[in-house]
């Protein structure tokens, strides 16, 4: 790993010797090797009860990252009680390969969750479960652990005839945030042709096509419509966040034919 002063790397060694392996960003950049990914254990659940989110911030420019797309990707086939959300991020572009899904406002989206938590870095491949536990996602079992220990979100949150419905309850301070996601449930294989994985064709599912904030509740119930698409094959799901970086406190699918 390469950082820009002792006092940084600490920090990373810190967060990786309990995290696992990962590859560090803040002023500088850093590398690590990957571990090996491991499918997710199938686990039945009806698709419109209670939710957990899992968040992976990773960028195809990263040498770190395709065992952890493998494990959300097992994630998101097996487990139907998971929303598993995949986020490229733009910081490891200059690498030589941009990658081809990422965009500013997901690398936006993990600082939040960094400077929410005081850090002065961030990392691939990083997992936030349901905004509140980070893991490395290359890890299989602590990825495993993460989610088996999250508490399914409440179903607080409907989504039905093209409107979002939030039932009445206790807000937290400030209010929270409704964000509409649109995301590709397909698998799509990226042939990477340069940078640390060139050469290398890396399958990608539940990549992150869209994030929008289209609403904020502060606790009586509280609907609203569903905007347009951008376009077809897109799945939906709709997050109740508390505020940039905050914990996720609902989420939902949006069923039906696809987008």
């Amino acid at each position: 790993m390469r950082f820009p002063n002792t006092a940084r790397a600490l920090v990373a060694l810190s967060l990786a010797s309990t995290a696992g392996v990962a590859a560090f960003v803040g002023r500088d950049r850093g590398h690590a090797e990957t571990v090996h990914a491991a499918p997710a254990r199938k686990v039945a659940a009806p698709s419109n009860g209670p939710l957990t989110v899992v968040e992976l911030f990773q960028s195809q420019g990263c040498s770190s990252c395709p065992p952890a797309n493998a494990n959300v990707n097992a994630l998101a086939e097996s487990r139907n009680d998971v929303l598993a959300l995949s986020y490229g991020v733009t910081y490891w572009d200059r690498l030589g390969w941009k990658d081809t899904f990422a965009k500013p406002e997901y690398t936006a989206r993990q600082w939040a969750y960094a400077r929410a938590r005081a850090r002065g870095n961030v990392w691939t491949p990083q997992v936030y479960v349901n905004g509140r536990d980070d893991v490395v996602g290359a890890n299989p079992a602590q990825l495993t652990a993460a989610v088996a220990r999250a508490k399914p979100l409440a179903a607080t949150l409907r989504v039905a005839q093209g409107r979002v419905a939030v039932a009445a309850g206790a807000a937290p301070k400030g209010g929270a945030d409704i964000l509409l996601v649109r995301y590709e449930p397909r698998a799509i294989a990226v042939p990477i042709r340069a940078g640390e994985n060139g050469g290398r064709t890396l399958p990608h599912r539940n990549i992150v096509r869209q994030l929008v904030t289209i609403g904020r509740w502060t606790g009586p119930a509280f609907s609203i419509a569903l905007p347009a698409a951008p376009g077809p094959g897109l799945a939906q799901a709709v997050l109740l966040q508390h505020g940039a970086g905050g914990p996720i406190i609902a989420a939902a699918k949006v069923e039906g034919r696809r987008l």
